[in-house]
């Protein structure tokens, strides 16, 4: 299965670079990761628990990083063992360009599934790969970025938007009738 995207950090390639290299923030950006730690310059080992469709699993895995040109590239490979779920492998090349508006992050990965999780069809793994991928640079742009200005300005409103749902008493708000009770009466 072959993935491509780039997203836009507005961030200096350095820091971006930085980041991309920085257990704690992968960790943090890795849907699922529940341990991300460097056994050497280049190398990574990860735990992530993952359901895909009906099958859940535990991945042990093992991230190389090869290729690198600081701060520009990299290439990042690895390969992760689920057990009975089956396994996961594969490799990303990843480059960071300059911009006006910050930095592109530009990947495209090559990975193979096999055992039970490539029994569930290319569709379905092919949309959760793209969901993962999705997901893991949504919140690294948020992790790099910072929070957005309109969602620290949006706190306020919605705090207050539930403080008059609650009521002016402070009481909790009165429960929404299901739909049998609405059409019933």
């Amino acid at each position: 299965m072959k993935l491509e995207g780039a997203q836009t950090i507005a961030a200096d390639r350095a820091t971006v670079w930085a980041a991309l290299n920085d257990p704690e923030v992968l960790k943090a950006c890795i849907p699922g990761c529940h341990s991300l730690e460097k056994t050497s310059d280049t190398g990574f080992e990860a735990v992530v628990k993952q359901k895909v469709g009906p099958v859940s699993a535990t991945f042990n895995g093992v991230v190389e990083l090869s290729n690198l040109n600081p701060p520009h590239s990299y290439t990042i490979s690895g390969e992760g063992k689920g057990g009975a779920a089956g396994f996961a492998k594969g490799g990303a090349d990843v480059s960071l360009e300059e911009t006006e508006d910050g930095t592109v992050l530009s990947y495209t990965v090559d990975a193979k599934v096999g055992g039970k999780i490539a029994q569930l069809g290319a569709r379905l793994i092919d949309g959760f790969a793209k969901k993962m991928a999705d997901q893991f640079f949504t919140k690294f742009k948020e992790t790099v970025e910072g929070p957005a200005p309109e969602a620290a300005a949006a706190a306020p409103e919605a705090d207050a938007a539930a403080a008059a749902e609650a009521g002016a008493d402070g009481a909790a708000p009165a429960q929404k009738k299901g739909f049998w009770k609405r059409m019933l009466g």
